[in-house]
């Protein structure tokens, strides 16, 4: 039976320590990756029969400003149709060197998820084969999903307290 535990059991004993923190909620199963096995280990769980991992459902980033020397997450979700099991896999990366390989290679829809990704937060996917940017301006020297500026203008007159009688 495809479940958490035979999961973990199966890539533990094939990576060793480069998959860990594993955990289950909502039905999702989550782990992480050492950030340049990330295309090794979805290459396992798509191509073992018992796992069957062949759906990609997204890659996307998050930005942890405050966990050093680990800025940066990509998240892949994967599932196996026939089991109905979804994957939750994290790879943490420096914000100084955001690099992990990418999965086009394995799936070729990964190919726009990851523009994105890099796009927003700036993650390098080493081997992508056009890793530019997809939907902000070419010119933009910075990546707007990060958490490095303030969420609001602090100029705008629109959002001043005193326009609501505090």
């Amino acid at each position: 039976m495809l479940n958490k535990d035979y999961i973990q059991e199966k890539l533990t004993a094939r990576f060793g320590h480069d998959v860990s923190e594993w955990d289950e909620q909502f039905g999702i199963i989550s782990f992480r990756v050492a950030p340049l096995k990330n295309l090794e280990v979805v290459s396992y769980l798509f191509s073992e029969a018992d796992l069957g991992f062949q759906f990609l459902t997204d890659i996307t980033g998050v930005h942890f400003p405050d966990r050093k020397g680990e800025e940066l997450c990509t998240v892949t979700h994967l599932h196996n149709l026939q089991a109905n099991v979804r994957l939750k896999m994290k790879a943490y990366v420096p914000v100084e060197q955001p690099d992990t390989y990418s999965l086009v290679p394995q799936f070729a829809g990964a190919n726009w998820m990851e523009r994105e990704t890099y796009d927003f937060y700036g993650i390098n996917f080493l081997g992508h084969p056009n890793l530019t940017r997809i939907l902000n301006a070419d010119e933009m020297d910075y990546h707007p999903m990060r958490k490095e500026y303030p969420m609001e203008d602090p100029t705008r007159m629109d959002k001043d307290d005193e326009m609501f009688g505090r």
